[in-house]
């Protein structure tokens, strides 16, 4: 028997605690769990391709730096307009969490799959992050979860969509190092959503977000500036074509899908919010298709069919439980 989500403490998460689904039976999937899944799993899906714009012209750890701080201070300014600086409290503890959290999610996650598309094609990285939910499986059951047959079922029908996905092959140069990079990155990010709800975290789950992104930003300066990307680095040499993705990540990647993203870890089972991994490769390959004109092959439509089927049966398991 899977746990609950965790509890914020705050009158109006626990209102938003009641009304959206957890592991309890009877519960339903609210529309604002639905609304939050969309959001990540449309505009993450969309990032992939503005990461590898971004990474054209800038460096790529201080690039994400630059792009987690900025929305994680705007994220906090909102936050204290909007409900006064007491949203931002939290103990040393929960600081803590949400630094190791942030850390392992925007450094560890999100870093390595910048880094990664500097060497492999967005469309591949998308599909090498779908490996997420295995990941999240496996450490459930580590930790003495019972996921049930659905959610393993769910798992291999998607990797299997996944597998149909990669027969045509990508274009461009795949090295075995950004392929390897992006695949410790899924590691820490699995690792990341399965702590951020089993440690103290900030009780408001926005200003858990702003926390996270500034630790992880902060992380991946520090990262970039150790890598010595700063050198031979000069602002006026950054296409506009990449100053635009980079405000579009910042915007709708960070400040919309991550916060999203983070409220979902709070209030809907995880094994639900990590079906984005499933999804967002779809969305990679449809914008290919549309943005790029990349070819919509037969395998493609089969693949990302299946893909579609293993979401939905691990959606109905967990409405189910």
């Amino acid at each position: 028997m899977t746990q609950p989500a965790p509890r914020t403490g705050t009158p109006a998460a626990e209102a938003a605690f009641t009304e959206v689904v957890t592991d309890a039976p009877g519960r339903r999937i609210s529309g604002a769990v639905w609304a939050a899944l969309a959001i990540v799993y449309v505009v993450w899906g969309s990032t992939y391709l503005g990461i590898r714009i971004v990474v054209e012209t800038m460096p790529p750890f201080l690039s994400a730096g630059g792009r987690f701080i900025t929305a994680g201070l705007i994220l906090a300014a909102i936050i204290a307009w909007r409900r006064g600086l007491s949203a931002l409290r939290a103990s040393r503890a929960q600081l803590a969490s949400a630094a190791v959290v942030g850390l392992l999610l925007l450094l560890g996650g999100n870093g390595l799959v910048v880094l990664a598309e500097t060497a492999v094609p967005s469309g591949l990285a998308a599909l090498l992050v779908a490996v997420v939910p295995a990941w999240v499986v496996v450490l459930r059951r580590v930790f003495g979860e019972r996921p049930g047959i659905g959610a393993y079922s769910g798992v291999l029908l998607g990797l299997a969509g996944l597998a149909v996905l990669t027969l045509p092959g990508l274009s461009g140069d795949v090295r075995l190092w950004g392929v390897l990079t992006v695949i410790a990155g899924t590691v820490m990010w699995s690792v990341g959503s399965f702590s951020s709800a089993r440690i103290p975290m900030p009780a408001n789950p926005f200003a858990a977000s702003a926390y996270e992104m500034m630790a992880g930003g902060i992380g991946c300066l520090l990262v970039g500036l150790g890598r010595g990307e700063q050198y031979g680095f000069a602002l006026g040499e950054v296409s506009a074509r990449s100053w635009t993705a980079l405000a579009y990540l910042v915007v709708f990647g960070s400040l919309i899908a991550f916060t999203a993203y983070a409220w979902l870890l709070h209030s809907a089972p995880l094994s639900l919010v990590a079906t984005y991994a499933y999804v967002n490769p779809v969305v990679a390959v449809l914008l290919g298709a549309l943005v790029l004109n990349e070819r919509l092959t037969w395998p493609i439509a089969v693949g990302g069919a299946v893909v579609v089927m293993g979401v939905g049966l691990i959606v109905s398991t967990e409405r189910r439980r």
